[in-house]
C-alpha cells in the first residue's frame, strides 16, 4: 500500500483567510500536506522539527484547531502548502500502520492545546496497539473520577489522530462511542488493530 500525497489547493481558503494570518514578521514555515488513506484522507501539518496536526480532512473542526495552532505561542508560524522531512516520514509511518507492519509510531510532535488536554492526550498513548480502555478507566488512570466529561471532550479535541489513539478509548458498556473522525473509522482502525471484539457494537448517537 502507498499513501498519496495532495498538495490540495482546497485549504488555501484557510491559510491565507483573516482569521489565519500570521501575527509576527519573521516566522518558521508550517508546512502542510494532505495525505490519503484507506479511511479518508489527512491533512498534516508540521513544523521544521514536530508534527503538530494529523487529522480527516472533512473534520467539522479544522478551521477552528488550524486557527488555534497558529495562535499557539510556541508555534509562530506562516503557513505553506508544501510537504517537508517531519510530514514525509508521517506518511511513511502511517503507510506501515494501514500495512499492519507498524504498531508505535516514533514521529516527533508536539501537543497545541491546555495543560488539562495535554495531560489526557499524554495519556492516550499508554494504550497499547491491541487493547482498549473505557472513558472511565482512562479518567481513573488520570486520578480524577469525577472529570470523565473532561477528559471524553478533551479525547474528541485530539489533533493528532491515529498518531495519538483517541480511537482506543470506548464505551463503559463495551460500545464504541464519541469518535470526531466518525464511528465507521474507529471500527477499521480497532478491527486493523485486532483489538474488536464480538462484543463491541457499533453504537449510533
Amino acid at each position: 500500500m502507498l499513501l498519496q500525497f495532495l498538495i490540495s489547493p482546497k485549504f488555501n481558503h484557510f491559510f491565507h483567510s483573516a482569521n489565519f494570518m500570521p501575527n509576527f514578521d519573521s516566522m518558521e514555515s508550517l508546512y502542510t500536506s494532505e495525505v490519503v488513506t484507506p479511511i479518508g484522507s489527512l491533512l498534516l501539518m508540521a513544523t521544521s522539527t514536530h508534527l503538530v496536526y494529523c487529522n480527516f480532512s472533512d473534520y467539522a473542526r479544522i478551521a477552528a484547531d488550524l486557527q488555534s495552532i497558529e495562535n499557539h505561542p510556541s508555534i509562530a508560524t506562516k503557513a505553506i502548502n508544501q510537504t517537508n522531512e517531519i510530514i514525509d516520514l508521517t506518511a511513511i509511518q502511517l503507510n506501515e500502520y494501514f500495512s499492519g507492519t507498524r504498531k508505535e509510531f516514533t514521529l516527533p510532535y508536539q501537543f497545541v492545546g491546555t495543560a488539562f488536554q495535554q495531560k489526557v492526550w499524554e495519556s492516550l498513548n499508554d494504550i497499547p496497539y491491541g487493547q482498549t480502555r473505557t472513558y472511565r478507566q482512562q479518567t481513573n488512570l488520570l486520578g480524577d473520577p469525577k472529570a470523565i466529561r473532561a477528559v471524553a471532550s478533551a479525547n474528541g479535541k485530539n489533533k493528532l489522530a491515529i498518531i495519538v489513539p483517541c480511537h482506543r478509548v470506548i464505551g463503559s458498556n463495551q460500545n464504541l462511542t464519541g469518535y470526531a473522525g466518525g464511528l465507521a473509522r474507529k471500527e477499521y482502525l480497532l478491527n486493523l488493530e485486532g483489538s474488536l471484539t464480538n462484543q463491541l457494537n457499533l453504537f449510533n448517537q
